[in-house]
């Protein structure tokens, strides 16, 4: 979508007037391309007294063909920081953070990552080590808020038993595929994992996208679709003309159905068992708006963007999560929630409770999931460039675009790469997460 003003900005004249004038200046982001390496240039690594990480992570940037270095490079532009500071147990020793970080933060290229490795503070017993891990977070944020030129940084919690489900986590973040992604926390639990492939870590898997037609979910299945998997295009009848040809590009297949009818969660599972052997990854992005501030907000307004937006993505997981359902042993759900769940928007209230309930859903359902042997995961994305927010008036537009750590809009193959992400075979570590696809918005948390 058309962004005027990071167009003025990045021209000859308009560097020189916002620097005169203090105004952002966005980086254009890289973004992945197939053939793209995971990491281009050479990935500074380092590590706490005591940590547990340094192998897996050695291993992740081998098969990666990355270039490591272990010491400091004075002349190195370095595309990536690696800190394993799952050795850090008390807070005095959180200044190995700042010996690591201190100097060479200013050392990274454009679009680099900054990536620090802990344990999840509510699995640590001793009260120090509890406090020092869970300080990491404000680290990792505010680097993600001082990094410049298009750069992220993320703390990633891995559990005791977790060092080997922990590489598509590094590949993701590592790479351009994560351009949009900053400032997040990621837990991986401990996992049998397979390796990946990085090249089709999806073929044979068959994965169901509603509300496919356009937008976002046309973007979440062309990726799927490209990482090797087989997508059935769920929307309504009435885009059935868009969801054919959405499924007619990627090689994919059809479903028309309202998902909030009482019969949905039955009529989809029926069209799986009769159509594929499986079912492997589903992704509910099916979504609507009805916006009024409270007061002028009818009942069928806030009850309709309930059904569409949570209850019904509730009740198709409750069915699918049944023993006898097509949802294969290893499935990945996906729920889509949004920044408005977490910080809450004006005039959005029916919308902002479903998307916090898609959080809430998730979380809930997340050790439910596991015994299955299935993930549960959402995507919270921020301002998306998209045919919908392109109608939002000029300067609410610009705002949302200015107010994150990148200062423009994300696009619709952010939030779907981070989908891909949850999909992985190799993301079987990854449950109950929530990663905001926002450039790491001023706003929420």
């Amino acid at each position: 979508m058309a962004d005027p003003y990071s167009k003025l900005v990045t021209s000859s004249y308009g560097r020189q007037l916002a620097k005169r004038l203090g105004l952002p200046t966005p980086t254009p982001l890289r973004r992945y391309r197939p053939g793209d390496p995971v990491v281009s240039g050479p990935v500074l690594t380092g590590e706490a007294e005591g940590s547990r990480l340094g192998e897996a992570v050695s291993e992740t940037l081998e098969a990666v063909h990355a270039e490591v270095h272990r010491t400091r490079d004075e002349d190195a532009e370095y595309a990536a920081l690696v800190f394993d500071a799952t050795g850090i147990g008390d807070s005095l020793a959180l200044g190995e953070l700042h010996e690591f970080f201190s100097d060479t933060i200013r050392r990274v290229g454009r679009c680099a990552r900054l990536i620090v490795l802990g344990t999840p503070p509510e699995e640590i017993d001793d009260p120090a080590e509890r406090t020092a891990q869970r300080a990491l977070e404000g680290f990792v944020r505010t680097a993600g808020k001082e990094l410049k030129r298009g750069s992220t940084a993320q703390l990633v919690q891995v559990s005791r038993g977790g060092e080997r489900a922990v590489d598509s986590t590094l590949r993701f973040l590592l790479s351009p595929k994560s351009a949009f992604v900053s400032g997040q926390v990621i837990r991986v639990g401990a996992a049998e994992a397979p390796t990946a492939d990085g090249s089709l870590p999806l073929r044979d898997k068959v994965a169901l996208v509603t509300g496919a037609s356009r937008g976002i979910g046309a973007a979440i299945a062309e990726t799927l679709a490209r990482d090797g998997a087989h997508v059935v295009c769920l929307d309504v009848p009435s885009q059935g003309q868009d969801l054919a040809e959405v499924a007619n590009r990627i090689g994919g297949s059809t479903l028309q159905l309202d998902i909030t009818a009482e019969s949905a969660p039955q009529q989809l599972i029926e069209h799986i068992e009769q159509r594929h052997e499986g079912l492997d990854i589903v992704v509910h992005n099916a979504g609507i708006t009805r916006d009024k501030t409270i007061g002028r907000m009818s009942r069928d307004q806030w009850d309709a963007v309930l059904r569409v937006n949570l209850a019904a993505q509730e009740r198709i997981n409750t069915a699918l999560l049944a023993e006898s359902s097509p949802l294969r042993r290893g499935g990945r759900l996906v729920g889509v929630a949004s920044i408005s769940g977490i910080a809450g928007n004006v005039g959005q209230a029916n919308y902002a409770t479903s998307k916090a309930g898609v959080i809430g859903h998730v979380q809930a359902l997340a050790p439910r999931a596991a015994e299955r042997g299935v993930t549960i995961n959402a995507v919270a994305p921020g301002f998306i460039e998209t045919a919908m927010t392109a109608a939002v008036p000029l300067f609410v537009r610009e705002a949302g675009r200015r107010m994150n750590s990148l200062s423009q809009g994300g696009l619709p193959i952010d939030v779907a790469e981070t989908i891909a992400f949850y999909a992985d075979p190799g993301s079987a570590g990854v449950n109950g997460n929530v990663v905001r696809v926002c450039g790491q918005s001023l706003l929420g948390a």
